[in-house]
């Protein structure tokens, strides 16, 4: 059996087992993504909040239909999260965000899903390969959307410093994944 993500693990156990424990921790990983998503096309953080709200309740609901050959549990919970926040603005008869609408138009085939799944694994590879140090304040950057004053404040360290171990880390990472859309 192919190794599988700790996010598809715990999604399995969703939908194979219902296990409540499993989707907590699917829920503190996503929504704190999701609502940053959302709130980046104009929603207010408190509808965005309900927005997310309803995205993870149809995860539970509708975690039976989840298939890990298909898509990954990012892909899929993103386009749970896309959909109902296209609904959200439809009922208020708000235009669509135009970022919105080009991702309808051009809806991903499963080829160019599997590209994206596989670019993920060789940037967690990528990101695995940096020193802790480097990775730290790269994923707070990127992945936790820290500012370099709000990674200061969560860590301590000079802002010099973090801005190096992000210029030092992102050029690794650009000397790891070099060739990778030549491929």
């Amino acid at each position: 059996m192919a190794q599988v993500s700790e996010q598809t693990a715990l999604m399995l156990a969703v939908r194979d087992r219902r296990d409540k424990a499993a989707f907590s921790r699917l829920f503190d990983h996503f929504a704190p993504r999701l609502k940053a998503v959302i709130m980046r096309s104009g929603t207010g953080s408190g509808q965005a909040e309900e927005i997310v709200q309803e995205v993870m309740l149809t995860v539970w609901r509708k975690a039976d239909q989840f298939d890990p050959e298909r898509a990954q549990v990012s892909a899929w919970v993103y386009q749970i999260a896309r959909n109902r926040q296209i609904d959200v603005l439809r009922k208020e008869s708000r235009p669509v965000p135009e970022a919105l609408k080009h991702e309808t138009e051009n809806e991903p085939d499963a080829t160019r899903m599997l590209a994206v799944e596989q670019e993920a694994g060789h940037l967690r590879q990528a990101l695995e390969a940096l020193s802790p140090d480097q990775r730290v304040v790269i994923e707070k950057a990127y992945f936790g959307e820290m500012t370099h004053q709000d990674i200061h404040d969560d860590t301590g360290l000079p802002l010099g410093t973090i801005k190096s171990r992000i210029r030092l880390g992102l050029e690794r990472l650009r000397h790891e994944l070099k060739g990778l859309r030549a491929e």
